[in-house]
């Protein structure tokens, strides 16, 4: 039988059973709700930061197989980030435990493995908190120098899911953070009309951020309508995309939207 990797062992370990029903429930495991099903070991997302912070060095590819395919929420979460750590790294002097030696000279063939793994197993990237603490600093970082961003439109387009759609849109946060808001733009519009309340918050929220650099910017895109419509898209987008989205502006121009007076 296959020894546990240090990562998965050490998660076990942290296990927390008092913690496993809150939990459940926040992240909406019940019949019909988008999470159900999963399960849960009552480990909260610093506990896990810690014990990757711990293991991020010595685990390998295949261990981080065997921890992304885990029936455990937290194992999950814990691969990704170990997954950002080596790709954030990759570049850096080689800083790795003998056990792993990555050699510094591959650090661009790396970060594509990164990539790679990342894209390949999104079937198991399956609730928000997976896609918003992987995506950005995974694909947006890797996209944010490259002239064909068309991954992220065609995730948000033809996701098999409504995850690889949220990793989609949320993944622009990197170019949002460098000035870049093009994008968001152009896929919130691929998401303007989207059935699922978990997408209307992704792109409200990607709006927002961009609007906190840019409100004018912000606000010519709400103004405006889509190509092939003739309603400005603040009063096409379901209100809680909207809510989100304008969170940030002063309490009568916020209002103005709300009320269809802008």
């Amino acid at each position: 039988m296959k020894t546990p990797s240090a990562l998965y062992e050490k998660m076990l370990a942290a296990a927390n059973p008092a913690e496993v029903p809150g939990l459940m429930r926040f992240f909406k495991t019940g019949p019909g709700q988008y999470g159900e099903g999963d399960k849960f070991l009552g480990i909260k997302t610093p506990v896990t930061r810690s014990v990757v912070k711990e293991c991020w060095r010595i685990t390998r590819f295949e261990e981080l197989e065997e921890c992304i395919c885990s029936e455990y929420h937290e194992v999950r979460l814990a691969a990704l980030l170990t997954l950002v750590e080596i790709f954030k790294h990759a570049k850096r002097p080689p800083i790795w435990s003998e056990g792993t030696s990555y050699p510094a000279s591959t650090g661009h063939l790396l970060q594509q493995r990164c990539i790679d793994f990342y894209l390949s197993h999104t079937e198991y990237i399956n609730n928000w908190d997976l896609v918003d603490l992987s995506c950005y600093p995974l694909l947006g970082e890797w996209l944010l120098s490259a002239e064909d961003r068309s991954l992220l439109y065609n995730l948000a387009r033809d996701g098999k899911t409504i995850w690889e759609q949220r990793i989609g849109i949320v993944s622009t946060m990197t170019f949002v953070r460098h000035g870049q808001f093009s994008d968001t733009f152009a896929i919130a519009d691929i998401l303007l009309h989207h059935q699922h309340d978990l997408i209307h918050k992704a792109v409200g929220w990607l709006l927002r951020e961009a609007g906190k650099r840019n409100q004018a910017a912000l606000e010519a895109y709400l103004r405006h309508s889509q190509p092939d419509r003739k309603s400005p898209r603040y009063k096409e987008m379901p209100r809680t995309m909207l809510r989100y989205a304008i969170e940030k502006f002063p309490e009568p121009e916020r209002q103005r939207f709300l009320w269809g007076k802008a």
